[in-house]
């Protein structure tokens, strides 16, 4: 397996010279030369102690497993328009399916709505940010405008409506994912 590369980089992020490394692990500035161009390979002992030096250790050092996304852009959002509802979904957490929880960002374009969901195991959330909407839960229906929020568990039939006038755009978070 060639190192030297990464050490290299961890030699460099930390600001060192080769010569500083090498006397910080008691080597010499030719040995970590080599060892940067993968011409030796140290033994697990002095490895431990580059490392060290490096402020890292082996667990970490070979972990080659990605780094989970934590922030999003508009970049990475997959999105879904439906003409005849007259709504844009966009899945803002790309593969948030996985989840156990699924936001989206849904635009209704003035009287659009949702297609009616099924009762299901869960519940949603949802944050108006422009606009207004009705929520049809099963036989009632509540009026959500602008900065108000929503939450309910999904045992009944539900959809969102959008104002005639105005359309909106809301968040909508579901439990476990269901979009």
């Amino acid at each position: 397996m060639k190192i030297g590369n990464k050490i290299k980089a961890l030699r460099i992020q930390k600001n060192l010279t080769q010569e500083e490394l090498a006397d910080r692990c008691e080597l010499s500035k030719g040995f970590i030369s080599q060892l940067e161009r993968d011409l030796t390979s140290p033994s697990i002992a002095t490895l431990i102690d580059i490392l060290q030096c490096l402020g890292t250790d082996l667990r970490e050092f070979f972990n080659d497993t990605v780094e989970e996304q934590i922030a999003f852009h508009e970049t990475d959002y997959f999105e879904k328009i439906d003409e005849e509802l007259k709504n844009k979904v966009e899945w803002i957490i790309p593969n948030a399916q996985k989840n156990m929880m699924e936001p989206i960002r849904l635009t209704l374009s003035p009287g659009g709505s949702t297609y009616p969901d099924n009762p299901h195991e869960g519940e949603e959330f949802g944050y108006v940010l422009s606009g207004s909407i009705r929520l049809i839960l099963g036989k009632r229906t509540i009026k959500v405008k602008k900065g108000e929020s929503f939450y309910f568990t999904a045992n009944t039939t539900h959809y969102i409506k959008a104002s005639e006038k105005s359309g909106a755009v809301l968040i909508w978070v579901s439990t476990p994912p269901s979009f």
